[in-house]
């Protein structure tokens, strides 16, 4: 079998020869002869900072003129390069820099909710405009950037873009009901990058003569001890074969990047030594944003990976190894294409902590059709067409992933602790979906975002991971949202995710609070793949696909699936999965802890989450005054409430005769009374609705 590279983005595939005239206005010489050393540089450390007038963008129309700075840091090994040609800087090659907040601030609209995942974007040639800040997970446009001057030292390796302005986009604009500050300046914006070189070509008359991509080590490089194999890229997300009943197969294109110094074992079977790749789809939808729930509606088997190559995708320079070793910095694509099968492995024989399974020529293969026939779904991404329907999921966006699984960093891990790269194989990209019906296409709409699980990718969420075992096992995640759907009505939204713990997760219990009521309980799960022989599952049936039972006591709400004694293919949250639980309360959310149990073996774990508050405890106060019969104030009197049970609640009168009892529950038949040396005082019944005021205890004759 052989592997197809296909044009994944321009920043990575575009020509060398020709890359000169391709950035614009090149001098002269360089036309000429074309003859000379080509670098390609990408960003090892950097600052933007972008000032604002936040008093127009706010609505302020007079505006004050005051811009806010807000500063960010550029993230390391984006793709955003820059060519340089005999120590000239050529240009900017199409790509994202993505850039993280080094503080707060109060901002309006979307840009308030995407703050945290900006990005810069380096358009097209032809594009309107060079620069556009985005969000970078739903590739919204806020602003475009013009007039920037761009400066390059090649001594210090250091790129300044300065002086940009900064314009409101028509559809933020019109997001924010302000059209007519569309293609208005904002502010400027201003980028410092320390560039580092990952490509050096030398060309002679046009022609190539050496192309060398240098090999990176160190936290300038962005590599890490060990080897890691990240998700580089996910690309070309497609439908492969026809439906079958209500279901379709999909399959992601997916790009290995070792972030290691050490090569990353590749052996193909029989060998049991290489990394195994499943595929993941999502939908975020609901409520009035479509982001009011985050569900996995889709999951495939696993590609056992062959033959690495030894390309430069990821930005980190490549060693040259390849073939029964990943070298480090190097990058390896599969195809969607490739990455479809039919013949992908059961993720069943997996071990997803330490990347174990049988050998391909043990009795147990690990990859074994014998007997089994397919169809359209089988072994791809199996997706009910109901879910991808754009009729029947109006608004809805999604969200494809893909994972790796290697026993190599789980073996260098224990030989070497602290150099443990298990946790950071999940990346993964937003698309749009078009059809009502088989066959569907789709769109990827923004850049992939690495070493992150696509639940993170879900507004306004609070994500938290769990590591109930610490070096035994690997990590998950729980993931809440609440809102509040209507007046006095709250939604509680709960995705409980498993990354690669081989014990898996078997229940998830709220906690409830006394008095809260909720309704509307559910339970969401992506379809099991149909069991098959030699499938690693008992009795080759496949796991099981029954939704967990619901248990509501006065303490909890809790669901589970079937135990391991009970049933050891029941529907558990295996690795790679989410699964998600949500109803409705009357109650407003406090913070309360959760509970995770598991499936094969562990104790269960709690985790901080937003659950229903009981009632608020409602209370009055009683104030008056003590005095004689001749309304004289009687100091130090000692004020007595009391109901059927005795005593509740008391209070000395001051000097001049007022007293006040706080904290008195709602309630009829009270009695109140009072005691002070040499007088007495008739007790008498108050009803309490309210702060009662004027309750004055007058002494007898």
């Amino acid at each position: 079998m052989f592997k197809t590279l296909t044009a994944i983005s321009l920043a990575v595939f575009l020509p060398v020869v020709g890359l000169i005239g391709y950035f614009g206005d090149p001098s002269a010489s360089a036309q000429k002869s074309e003859t000379g050393t080509l670098e390609r540089l990408i960003v090892s450390s950097g600052t933007v900072s972008m000032k604002l007038d936040l008093g127009r963008l706010n609505g302020d129309l007079k505006g004050t003129g005051e811009m806010s700075e807000l500063r960010f840091d550029a993230d390391k090994n984006a793709l955003f390069a820059i060519v340089v040609f005999e120590n000239e800087l050529r240009g900017a090659v199409p790509g994202e820099l993505p850039i993280t907040p080094k503080g707060s601030a109060e901002l309006p609209g979307k840009l308030g909710t995407g703050f945290e995942n900006l990005m810069i974007e380096r358009s097209a040639p032809g594009s309107a405009y060079e620069f556009v800040v985005r969000d970078r997970r739903t590739w919204y446009p806020f602003f475009n950037i013009e007039g920037q001057q761009v400066k390059y030292d090649n001594g210090s390796r250091l790129l300044n873009i300065e002086g940009g302005r900064m314009l409101v986009s028509d559809r933020f604009a019109n997001d924010l009901g302000r059209k007519g500050i569309a293609g208005t300046v904002i502010g400027e914006f201003s980028l410092s990058a320390r560039m580092r070189q990952v490509e050096v070509t030398e060309l002679a008359d046009g022609e190539i003569i050496t192309n060398v991509l240098p090999a990176q080590k160190g936290a300038e490089a962005g590599t890490r001890p060990g080897p890691d194999v990240v998700v580089g890229d996910v690309y070309g997300l497609a439908q492969f074969g026809s439906s079958s009943g209500s279901q379709v197969g999909l399959a992601l294109g997916t790009v290995s990047c070792n972030y290691g110094e050490e090569n990353l074992n590749w052996n193909a079977l029989p060998s049991n030594d290489h990394p195994v790749i499943p595929q993941n789809l999502y939908r975020m939808s609901g409520g009035a944003g479509n982001d009011e729930r985050f569900e996995q509606i889709g999951q495939s088997h696993v590609k056992h990976a062959f033959t690495a190559l030894t390309q430069n995708i990821c930005g980190l320079g490549c060693n040259g190894v390849g073939g029964s070793r990943l070298g480090s910095g190097c990058s390896d694509p599969y195809s969607a294409s490739l990455n479809s099968g039919p013949n992908l492995g059961s993720k069943a024989w997996i071990n997803p902590f330490t990347g174990d399974y049988p050998r391909g020529d043990s009795a147990t293969p690990p990859n074994n059709h014998s007997g089994h026939s397919h169809v359209g779904p089988s072994h791809r991404i199996l997706t009910e067409i109901s879910d991808l329907s754009n009729s029947q999921n109006p608004g809805a966006t999604y969200y494809a992933e893909g994972q790796y699984v290697t026993p190599h960093e789980y073996q260098w891990c224990q030989s070497n602790p602290g150099e443990c790269n298990m946790y950071n194989n999940v990346s993964y990209r937003r698309y749009s979906v078009s059809g009502n019906g088989s066959p569907f296409s789709f769109n990827a709409e923004g850049s992939t975002v690495r070493e992150k699980a696509a639940v993170e990718a879900w507004p306004g969420a609070t994500v938290t991971r769990i590591e109930p075992d610490p070096g035994n096992d690997g990590i998950g995640m729980v993931a809440y949202k609440v809102t509040n759907t209507s007046p006095g009505v709250w939604h509680y939204e709960y995705a409980v995710y498993n990354q690669n713990l081989d014990r898996a997760i078997q229940s998830f219990a709220v906690p409830l609070a006394d008095g809260v009521s909720i309704s509307n309980i559910d339970f969401h799960a992506p379809p099991q793949h149909p069991g098959w022989n030699n499938d690693g599952t008992a009795g080759s049936a496949g796991f099981s696909s029954a939704a967990w039972a619901e248990t509501q006591t006065a303490s909890e709400m809790k669901w589970s699936s079937e135990t391991i004694a009970q049933n050891s293919n029941a529907n558990a949250i295996r690795w790679g999965t989410m699964y998600n639980f949500r109803f409705d309360s009357t109650s407003p959310p406090e913070l309360r802890n959760a509970t995770v149990g598991f499936f094969k073996t562990g104790a269960p774990i709690t985790v901080e989450v937003l659950a229903p508050a009981g009632a608020a405890t409602v209370s009055y106060s009683i104030a008056g005054r003590v005095t004689d019969a001749g309304g004289r104030p009687i100091k130090f009197a000692y004020v007595i409430l009391l109901d059927s049970s005795g005593e509740i609640g008391w209070a000395f009168s001051n000097n001049l005769g007022f007293y006040q009892i706080t904290g008195v529950a709602p309630g009829t038949g009270y009695t109140i009374g009072a005691k002070a040396k040499n007088y007495s005082f008739n007790d008498f019944e108050i009803d309490v609705n309210d702060n009662v005021t004027g309750v004055n205890l007058v002494a007898n004759p």
